[in-house]
């Protein structure tokens, strides 16, 4: 049964215009990220496919309480060390990945107060 549901899943994946969605999904990434180039507390920012990501210049002080700042607007982002990342769904619609940027830039645009150490 679980190979024939990654069969399934496969022939989904592969029957569709994925290329197409990362390939949106990274310029959107991109477009709604750059803001935090250069911001303070932020080492750099990364995209690559469908991944983005911040790399903040030290290691959350208090990831719990970066966690709820995302949570606060909507979205369930958590630290990983000093990096803050997201892996959207391909199927993710544009607002939906707008609401997920938006919540990173809001967050850690500020000069990261909960990030700094």
């Amino acid at each position: 049964l679980a190979c024939a549901i990654g069969a399934a899943s496969l022939q989904l994946l592969l029957g569709g215009p994925w290329q197409e969605r990362v390939a949106a999904i990274e310029g959107q990434l991109r477009r709604d990220l750059e803001p935090l180039a250069g911001a303070q507390g932020v080492a750099d920012v990364r995209v690559l496919g469908a991944i983005g990501a911040v790399e903040l210049a030290a290691a959350p002080r208090d990831p719990a309480a970066l966690q709820a700042a995302f949570v606060e607007r909507g979205v369930w982002l958590r630290p990983f060390g000093s990096l803050i990342y997201c892996m959207p769904p391909y199927v993710i619609s544009e607002a939906q990945l707008r609401k997920i940027t938006n919540a990173m830039v809001e967050v850690l645009r500020p000069g990261i107060e909960l990030a700094q150490v």
